[in-house]
């Protein structure tokens, strides 16, 4: 069975994260989505997406083919729902959305009326808004600590360390440094990667992944429904926050119900609204209707896109979007939407930065984790700098 994950007309409502990659390359709980379905469906997936990443993300075609929507999510009565599709036939949510289906070729989705539909009526979890990567992300860290780590071993864990709950809960892989933290497994567990630092004095609130390689600072305070993508630096107090990979927040401030791009920097002393002042309905910039919209999320924190960075005692307004390869200052509070490829601050305006400067950072950033970046990338990137006003 091939499997194929496809990008929907949700793609636009998860701008900045779609930019650069697939619905299904978005990192929530463990694995990303892509990940997910390879565990449950036990074979590799290509992507059928955007035109501007097909050749990032290739898409590989046999004659039996399942395609999957790339914004939902698995669980095993969906796996097996889809595992039992026969050729010509879709599998529809209830109110009518195309979930999966068994063809030949893409070109087969303008034929949907020439399929046998079948109507999944089960609980699934899908991504329709940008929040839902944050909403979502302390079930999926169940999920897929449940699903991936049952015939797991961890490594022992330090004396040095308090723990509080079920000890099971915690699962730390070979080469992680942790001595003098507290873990606390109550709401969930508390996943730990391959080399993974964890310096003393920090404080871990289930359920949290942090992923191989990263650093969690001194002192730092993490609570649950909090993903750190591989290869990260993170300090002070992070509450709901998906980072999605390489990206640093090492130092003091406050992040909440946030979702952080890779290869992002954010500044010292930097603090992000998730709550507006009077309690009230949280409203975001949506790349689709290109306007605010109202999120009925009373929490709502910062979306900041891929390469995007942010100096020193950087202030965001709840539900701030910065698209990609932006870069903020300043001591006033931000705008609630920055586009793409922006430089500048509050008090003395945004402006397009230039190109060859912007590349400049993001190389010096790439090299410091030993990752010289891709040439198709790179073309990805001038293309959509190109398109921006």
């Amino acid at each position: 069975m091939n499997i194929v994950l496809f990008d929907n007309q949700y793609r636009e409502n998860l701008l900045p994260f779609t930019f650069l990659r697939p619905i299904s390359e978005i990192r929530m709980g463990i694995l990303t989505i892509s990940q997910k379905w390879e565990v449950y469906l036990e074979g590799e997936v290509s992507h059928f997406s955007h035109d501007s990443l097909t050749e990032l993300y290739p898409l590989f075609l046999e004659d039996d083919n399942i395609f999957i929507a790339g914004n939902i999510l698995p669980n095993d009565t969906l796996a097996k729902a889809i595992q039992s599709l026969n050729q010509h036939e879709a599998l529809f949510s209830p109110d009518n959305r195309l979930m999966a289906l068994k063809a030949g070729s893409p070109e087969q989705f303008l034929q949907l009326d020439h399929f046998n539909k079948i109507t999944f009526s089960e609980n699934y979890t899908e991504i329709n808004e940008k929040f839902d990567i944050f909403l979502q992300n302390s079930s999926e860290i169940k999920n897929d600590f449940k699903k991936i780590i049952h015939s797991s071993h961890s490594a022992p864990v330090s004396k040095s360390n308090i723990m509080i709950g079920d000890k099971s809960l915690i699962f730390m892989d070979e080469g992680v440094k942790m001595e003098g933290c507290t873990l606390n497994t109550t709401d969930g567990p508390i996943f730990i990667g391959k080399d993974v630092e964890i310096m003393e004095g920090s404080n871990l609130r289930g359920p949290i992944a942090i992923l191989e390689h990263s650093v969690i600072k001194m002192g730092a305070k993490i609570y649950g429904g909090t993903t750190i993508g591989p290869y990260c630096k993170v300090g002070g107090e992070l509450s709901n926050v998906v980072m999605f990979g390489y990206s640093n927040k090492a130092h003091d401030g406050y992040l909440g119900n946030a979702v952080i791009g890779t290869w992002c920097n954010i500044g010292a002393g930097t603090s992000a609204s998730n709550l507006k002042n009077d309690y009230g309905n949280v409203r975001q910039w949506n790349y689709k209707t290109e306007q605010f919209e109202r999120t009925n999320q009373q929490f709502c924190g910062l979306m900041m896109g891929d390469h995007s960075k942010c100096g020193i005692n950087v202030s965001f307004n709840t539900g701030t979007v910065i698209g990609i390869c932006s870069s903020v200052y300043g001591s006033d509070f931000q705008n609630f939407y920055i586009p793409s490829f922006m430089i500048g601050s509050p008090s003395s305006g945004y402006h397009k930065n230039l190109f060859e400067k912007i590349i400049s950072s993001e190389k010096a950033m790439m090299i410091r984790r030993n990752i010289e970046i891709d040439e198709t990338y790179l073309t990805l990137i001038r293309t959509l700098y190109d398109k921006t006003k």
